[in-house]
């Protein structure tokens, strides 16, 4: 290959690489800290078309359900800068929630068509309650039983209210041994049928904080020590057989069959 050629082919190269599109974000990863009564969480993608020719974008894609992700258009000129919008739906979820959005683009470069956009919320937990789920035994005494509520110390909780779902069970709220603290009774009405409640419980802080659903029962009585599962009836398989073909037989031939011959 001559010098000439080879200085060519560069040249070309190097037209290609110029004229090339190109997203540059401005960050790839969002940490966001929703509060109590936040119902989304919303994370912003910035870019801009960096290269010689415009972007298109193929798909964008959320991790999951909870998550929608929108762009602002499906071409971005030269020059031109926009944004991703990632919105995450909190519902009932506490802790740290990773959700990520992929989106595709027309670059045919494929280290660059592919980019995988980060949303981290960090959501407080409004009321730590412990157990969440109180049970009797079938004709056990219907003593109360207790559920410890710890509030977070940043919610300015004063106040529980707890309802029961159904009238075969009733609660109480008393302050806890310690700040931020309820002790929360729950006691069946009567133990000799299986029963079961959901219990909402519904703090007066922060303004529309999101209830709270745990769950008491009283279980069905436990099978009796000699007592035997039941027993599913078995059936022999029944076998079909073809029918053969009726045989008809001459007369004289059924006439000397006969028995009374």
């Amino acid at each position: 290959m001559n010098m000439t050629r080879l200085i060519g082919i560069f040249i070309v190269i190097a037209l290609a690489e110029g004229a090339r599109a190109e997203l540059k974000w401005e960050q790839t990863s969002v940490e966001l800290h929703p509060g109590f009564s936040d119902k989304q969480s919303v994370a912003h993608f910035k870019y801009e078309n960096v290269g010689k020719t415009p972007v298109h974008f193929r798909s964008v894609h959320a991790s999951c359900g909870c998550t929608t992700a929108q762009t602002q258009k499906d071409e971005v000129p030269p020059g031109e800068k926009g944004e991703i919008t990632a919105t995450f739906n909190i519902g009932g979820r506490t802790g740290t929630q990773v959700k990520t959005v992929t989106v595709q683009t027309d670059d045919p470069d494929p280290a660059h068509a592919t980019t995988q956009l980060t949303l981290k919320a960090v959501i407080p937990q409004l009321l730590e309650l412990q157990p969440m789920f109180v049970t009797w035994r079938s004709g056990e005494e219907p003593k109360a039983k207790f559920i410890t509520a710890k509030a977070n110390k940043d919610a300015g909780i004063t106040k529980l209210d707890v309802v029961s779902s159904v009238p075969d069970f009733t609660t109480k709220v008393d302050p806890g041994s310690a700040p931020n603290e309820f002790r929360i009774s729950v006691q069946p009405k009567d133990t000799g049928k299986p029963t079961y409640t959901t219990l909402t419980i519904k703090p007066n802080s922060p303004a529309g904080a999101p209830a709270v659903n745990i769950a008491a029962r009283v279980m069905p009585p436990a099978p009796s020590p000699g007592s035997a599962p039941p027993v599913r009836a078995q059936f022999p398989a029944t076998i079909q057989h073809e029918a053969a073909p009726a045989t008809t037989m001459p007369p004289a031939a059924a006439a000397s069959a006969s028995p009374n011959q």
